[in-house]
């Protein structure tokens, strides 16, 4: 057997034991790997150091660098997000819908875990800690495949968090790290259909779309962030600039930071001077079109490949529209469908925004940067959903289980 299947076995026998634990069992072990991660901080660091410097010395932008970097402060975000994760209300065993049969069978629809989950992601060591904690939550063991530029960092919260699972209930082989970060192991894991129940991965649109184009085993396609901000005629302009800004600049490395401003005509003489100044203040990129430039100089001309791009950098597509049907039609013919947003003062444009958009999660006046599990109120996340089939915009626990029907009879016979 490769080390692949090995892995896939133990956690299939791990994944046996998880469907059956406690409530208490699970969140216990939580919050042990929550403590451990606190209290071998400094490990973890170190191994961090050696990946982020690594990354420096082969090249990697500082966007990306930001995306690897732990921290103290990180590290203990980390831990909190394991302990939201252990507080939720356990998703296994409830019952989804009850009802009797006119032959006397109780029939009731109860939550199950999915079994085994496997996650290959790039860059962001946090995403160990995240999404072993989800899984664990909702009764699944995970095995997780991870970049080769954060390995290092990777490998020290995984032997962290197995050595709190060894001392919990649960068996440590409810999370497992594959060691081999090749482009091979990929390849295997998206093949391993006798041990792994659904695939997702996390990071970049190339990573994802390979996985969704060759993947044999079931996957959730979590996605790539062209994400857009449109400022209507009726926008508030301070409003606008404050959201914008945000949604750029705060951390423009996620899948949730602004790629493209869209403006309607109307405002666009008035808007986007001070829009784009206080971009162009943050050190952010823009390219524009012929409209947009010509009333801010100040811009790159945007070519067609840039409506659809993710720049994960401190880069920003700017488009000047017509009218509302103009934003949505450009949104709709260019979004990855994750986060999208219109700042108006209109209702009835903001709602036929809303409706006319088609993306994981729409805003009306706020910043895209809240599309994520913790700020949604759901934990950590294990990714942000573009699909429809299953689970749609943040995963938490919740989106972690399917459900399976449970029959009583006495004796019927058909």
């Amino acid at each position: 057997m490769t080390e692949l299947e090995i892995m896939g076995a133990n956690a299939k026998a791990a994944s046996k034991s998880l469907r059956i634990a406690t409530d208490e069992a699970k969140a216990d072990a939580l919050f042990s790997i929550a403590e451990h991660l606190r209290s071998n901080a400094a490990f973890i660091l170190g191994e961090n150091s050696l990946d982020v410097k690594d990354a420096r010395i082969n090249g990697m932008s500082e966007s990306m660098v930001d995306r690897l970097l732990l921290t103290e402060e990180r590290i203990s975000g980390m831990a909190q997000g394991v302990i939201a994760v252990s507080r939720w209300p356990d998703p296994v065993g409830k019952v989804l819908e009850e009802y009797d049969r006119p032959n006397g069978l109780h029939i009731k629809k109860v939550s199950v875990p999915l079994g085994v989950i496997g996650i290959i992601f790039e860059s962001r060591p946090n995403v160990t800690s995240d999404c072993a904690a989800l899984c664990i939550r909702a009764g699944n063991a995970v095995i997780l495949r991870g970049g080769k530029e954060a390995y290092r960092s990777n490998a020290a919260i995984a032997k962290v968090m197995r050595q709190a699972l060894s001392e919990s209930e649960l068996p440590e082989d409810c999370v497992q790290l594959v060691s081999d970060t090749t482009r091979q192991s990929a390849a295997e894991m998206m093949s391993l259909t006798r041990y792994l129940d659904v695939l997702i991965p996390r990071g970049g649109a190339g990573l994802i779309r390979n996985v969704v184009d060759n993947a044999k085993v079931p996957v959730i396609e979590t996605g790539a962030g062209n994400c857009h901000i449109y400022v209507d005629k009726a926008a508030d302009i301070n409003m606008a600039a404050d959201i914008v800004f945000n949604a750029k600049t705060s951390r423009p490395s996620v899948c949730n930071a602004a790629e493209k401003l869209l403006i309607h005509k109307d405002i666009a003489d008035n808007a986007l001077p001070v829009i784009a100044a206080r971009l162009r203040h943050g050190n952010v990129e823009l390219h524009g079109d012929a409209a947009s430039k010509s009333i801010f100089g100040d811009m790159k001309t945007a070519t067609d490949e840039d409506w659809g791009r993710e720049y994960i950098d401190l880069i920003m597509g700017v488009k000047i529209v017509d009218s509302v049907e103009d934003a949505i039609n450009h949104i709709e013919t260019y979004s990855t469908h994750h986060s999208d947003c219109i700042i108006s003062e209109d209702k009835s444009a903001a709602e036929k925004f809303m409706a006319g958009v088609d993306s994981a999660a729409v805003y009306w006046n706020a910043s895209t940067r809240f599309t994520d599990g913790g700020e949604m109120g759901l934990g950590a996340e294990i990714g942000i959903s573009t699909q429809k089939l299953h689970a749609r915009g943040p995963m938490g626990v919740n989106q972690l289980v399917t459900y399976k029907y449970e029959l009583t009879g006495s004796g019927q016979i058909r």
